[in-house]
């Protein structure tokens, strides 16, 4: 399975990057930031983002994590007209699976049971980003907190001793993911592990082989789908965000989980983690410029 192709990355990420790889972003580095990026009123104080009270709807905690949406599209030359060919196409595929767990009404309970697990309970939840490393993982695992892992990041799990790797497996609520992210994101599908999949312009051929693979198995993992686009999409849902881990925040705080009960693992700004499967390095610095920003948004960077 692991030498399958797949997508842009094949079954396994290629070479994973070295956990203490990367530059940092300062002077000299030659990443460039956009304009506004330091607009403030992106810094919306936390009391007035909304609280979701149903698993009905995702709406964004703030507003101003959907309309960042276009500043990113904006300043990376993408456009919305290729999110909404992604999206409709994802939610076209699914719906014509023969996966009985994906159809509309069964992904809406998905969403019901990730919401009584994590906000009803008001549980703690760790994120693990593409930075983390097995040690981070099993800090947490002495506790009750729960796992969402941000894609190709839940492969660290695997890299843990065995039984404590199993608790682990076993914490992990969902994965958030664009179908990118290497072995680790297909050990999960192998595990049936949640998926809350998105779509975004240019990753049509790997969400597609995600589905695939899924599809194979004797217990497809249940789904959530997403996307990033201004208008609502019945069937899917934007809770805002751009990279895989701040998207998972975006997700959790949509939901209504209280940010005092997040705590990021391995979500690093100054390197490309070894978890983000095959990138080209400048690119995903700027990238992680703007994952840095949304979480602050939210109150959740530093936490």
């Amino acid at each position: 399975m692991n030498d399958l192709p797949c997508g842009r990355n094949g079954y396994r990420a290629n070479n994973p990057l070295s956990s203490i790889s990367g530059a940092l972003i300062g002077i000299g580095t030659g990443v460039m930031f956009p304009r506004g990026f330091f607009n403030t009123y992106r810094g919306l104080p936390v009391e007035s983002m909304t609280k979701q009270v149903t698993p009905s709807d995702l709406p964004p905690s703030s507003p101003a994590l959907v309309s960042i949406q276009n500043e990113v599209r904006e300043y990376f030359g993408w456009t919305e007209e290729d999110d909404i060919e992604s999206a409709v196409s994802m939610l076209r595929r699914v719906e014509d699976s023969t996966v009985g767990i994906w159809a509309r009404h069964n992904r809406a309970a998905t969403l019901s049971k990730i919401f009584r697990r994590i906000v009803i309970r008001e549980a703690r939840v760790a994120i693990l980003g593409a930075a983390v490393e097995p040690d981070e993982i099993a800090s947490v695992l002495d506790g009750p907190r729960l796992i969402v892992a941000a894609d190709g990041a839940v492969g660290a799990i695997s890299e843990m001793p065995a039984s404590l790797s199993e608790k682990a497996w076993s914490r992990v609520v969902f994965v958030v993911s664009d179908a990118d992210g290497g072995e680790g994101t297909y050990q999960a599908v192998r595990r049936s592990v949640p998926f809350v999949l998105h779509a975004h312009g240019d990753n049509r051929e790997d969400w597609d082989c995600l589905l695939g693979l899924a599809e194979e198995q004797t217990y497809p993992p249940e789904l959530v789908l997403t996307h990033q686009t201004q208008n609502p999409i019945n069937g899917m849902y934007n809770p805002g965000g751009f990279t895989d881990g701040d998207r998972a925040a975006c997700f959790l705080t949509a939901l209504g989980a209280r940010k005092e009960n997040v705590k990021l693992l391995g979500t690093r700004s100054d390197i490309v983690g070894r978890w983000s499967g095959d990138t080209e390095k400048s690119s995903k610095l700027q990238k992680l410029q703007w994952m840095k920003l949304i979480l602050e948004i939210q109150g959740l960077w530093n936490i």
